[in-house]
Formats: structure tokens, C-alpha cells, sequence
């Protein structure tokens, strides 16, 4: 049994210019912390566009730009911890980037390769998509939903901080998952 309603499709192609609707996404994170649970987060502020080509996903582009400082993990504390320079240096480094390099696609899913910035950092990833589907919403939007996910080594964009635990390994897992569940409606 599915997890959700099936999803809709009402796009035979969805070729198009797209604008991320960032009150229906979310951009998060996830981290082992103390090395026995999760510790969810998420970005309030971002934006983004797309250009899909279905027919030559090598001639799509992806563009997102994230306020570092809208990091939001349910604790005002953990928080500012994630804005300072331990971490995001949001002050310094008021955006997060990524911007597409390559673009791949086998069935409903796509890879996207492209440059990932934090805090001065940029390094090549690749983003796996799901494509879920299409649809017009009540106010006459046409929709297309991508959920992904990627993991990454935090110290590769020079996210070091941690602690040592008395009983071994460490704070926050060197491993973070980016996870992205996507709508964007399609521009005229």
C-alpha cells in the first residue's frame, strides 16, 4: 500500500521554464547527532528556477539560492549555533547556492550534477530526482513535484565542528542528508 495518494499527471511533457513555490517545498537536512538519534532541519528562505527540456535534459538548468541564516531545526539555540561561523558562517556567507552542470534523466528519474556553495565552498554533487507527477492547482497553475536526496560529507565545505563523546564517536555524523521535495509551477 502506497504511503500517499497516487499522484497526478496531466503534462505529457513537462518542458518548460519553471519557479520553485517555496510555501509548498521544503529544503532539509538530516544528521545523526550523539550517534544514537536524527536531528531534522529545514531552510524557511529560498528560491529557484528551472528549465526543463524533456526531450534533452542535457539542456536543462537548475538555479537555487538558500538564506543560510532561515536554517530552522526546532531549537532557537542549535539554531544560531548552525548560523555561526561553526558552521554556516551566515553573516559572512548569507547564501547557499547550487547551480546546475549537467543534467541526466533515465525514465521519471533525473541526476542533476551541479556546483554547491556553503560558506565559500563550492563543490560538484549530484541530486537524484524522482519525478511525481503534474497537475493544474485551483488557481490555474500548472505544478510538476521532484523529491530527492543526496548524502554529503559536511567537511568537505569546511563544516568541522564537532565534539568528541567519553564514549566514543562524536556530536554530529561527518554524514548529513540533503533531502528536497520540490514544487514548482510552471512560468508563462
Amino acid at each position: 500500500m502506497s504511503e500517499f495518494d497516487a499522484s497526478t499527471t496531466i503534462l505529457e511533457s513537462i518542458t518548460g521554464d519553471y519557479a520553485i513555490d517555496p510555501s509548498h517545498s521544503r529544503l532539509g537536512f538530516v544528521a545523526r547527532h550523539a550517534m544514537v538519534t536524527k536531528v531534522r532541519g529545514q531552510f524557511h528562505e529560498f528560491s529557484g528556477t528551472a528549465h526543463v527540456d524533456a526531450e534533452n535534459p542535457a539542456a536543462s538548468k537548475v538555479d537555487l539560492t538558500i538564506t543560510a541564516a532561515s536554517v530552522s531545526t526546532g531549537s532557537p539555540d542549535r539554531d544560531g549555533h548552525l548560523q555561526s561561523n561553526d558552521f554556516f558562517g551566515a553573516e559572512e556567507n548569507p547564501q547557499i547556492t547550487f547551480s546546475s552542470t549537467d543534467v541526466a534523466r533515465d525514465g521519471s528519474t533525473w541526476a542533476i550534477t551541479g556546483d554547491l556553495t556553503i560558506k565559500g565552498t563550492t563543490h560538484s554533487v549530484t541530486i537524484d530526482f524522482d519525478e511525481v507527477g503534474s497537475s493544474q492547482d485551483p488557481f490555474g497553475n500548472t505544478r510538476v513535484g521532484f523529491e530527492g536526496e543526496v548524502t554529503v560529507k559536511r567537511s568537505d565545505w569546511n563544516l568541522n565542528f564537532n565534539a568528541a563523546l567519553e564514549t566514543g564517536g562524536v556530536l554530529v555524523s561527518e554524514k548529513i542528508k540533503l533531502e528536497f521535495d520540490i514544487s514548482a509551477i510552471k512560468q508563462a
